[in-house]
């Protein structure tokens, strides 16, 4: 399984065999540094789902309320209402919380170069074992290609990771390229809710000792308004909203640079490497 990581600017090329060489080198040495995670989602609740294919699996907060988590959907091959956001899909597209891995197997049907990332490894192997590539990585975490991905994916209810909307819509324009689109899934609700959550599966008694599923961590629900009031603050452009099956998205701009102030020789100097990186790049080119 080679990574389908978005075109480098470098000017370089390379031999069907180095590239290759190189390409599974670079894929090792990721394996290697994935080291296990303790973060909540890695934990057996979660990883216990996704290996069975099912629920029950919820968020629950301090306060007792439940949240049904689609362990089933997310198992299942993607539906209309994914594909409604898979079919407006730009360039390469890095899918963040990829979970079991529906939609970066069904993008890479597509034809699309697609990566997913996760914090389980469950979620990464899955994704993995049906077609998909996938990293274990945080999205906060260095990643592959930042700054020239064109599409990012935050579906699932994805929006809400780190607890901080605004943190999460800044972290995400470093990573797409210029134009480059964010497509969210929000909460069919009109909500702004920011909460201390863990995962429960219904079945375990609390322990004694809590361990990593027991731990709090922040999570976000937000319906459309609010996500575009936060995506409005950070210059984010709306481009389409829209629902499916129920279920509701928001396709969003990268926010444009602020334009640097510089001399004329500064200026002149940097259109000339503009120019010369936007000489089309071939697939030997890409980072590796």
């Amino acid at each position: 399984m080679s990574a389908m990581l978005p075109p480098s600017s470098s000017s370089g090329t390379a031999t069907a065999p180095q590239e290759s060489r190189e390409t599974a080198e670079t894929l090792e040495a990721d394996r290697r540094a994935e080291a296990p995670t303790a973060a909540p989602w890695g934990t057996d609740p979660y990883a216990n789902a996704l290996r069975n294919g099912r629920g029950p699996l919820f968020l629950r907060r301090s306060d007792g309320w439940l949240l049904p988590l689609e362990v089933e959907r997310w198992c299942s091959d993607a539906g209309a209402a994914d594909l409604s956001a898979l079919h407006r899909c730009e360039g390469p597209v890095l899918d963040i919380g990829c979970g079991p891995g529906r939609l970066v197997a069904e993008l890479t049907a597509l034809g699309h170069r697609a990566l997913g990332i996760d914090v389980s490894e469950a979620a990464v192997a899955r994704t993995r074992r049906i077609g998909g590539s996938a990293l274990l990585r945080s999205v906060f975490d260095p990643l592959p290609g930042e700054g020239r991905w064109g599409t990012l994916l935050l579906v699932d209810g994805n929006i809400g990771i780190g607890g901080d909307p605004a943190a999460l819509l800044d972290r995400a324009a470093d990573l797409l390229s210029t134009g480059g689109l964010l497509i969210a899934e929000t909460s069919p609700l009109d909500i702004d809710e920011r909460v201390q959550v863990r995962l429960d599966d219904g079945r375990r008694a609390p322990a004694a000792v809590p361990g990593p599923a027991d731990r709090p961590f922040p999570w976000a629900r937000i319906g459309t308004p609010a996500l575009l009031r936060y995506a409005g603050a950070c210059g984010w452009r709306p481009a389409d909203q829209w629902s499916a099956e129920g279920r509701s998205f928001v396709a969003l701009r990268r926010p444009r640079p602020r334009p640097a102030v510089r001399d004329r020789n500064t200026r002149t100097s940097s259109q000339s490497a503009e120019s010369a990186n936007s000489t089309p790049v071939i697939s030997s080119q890409w980072e590796r």
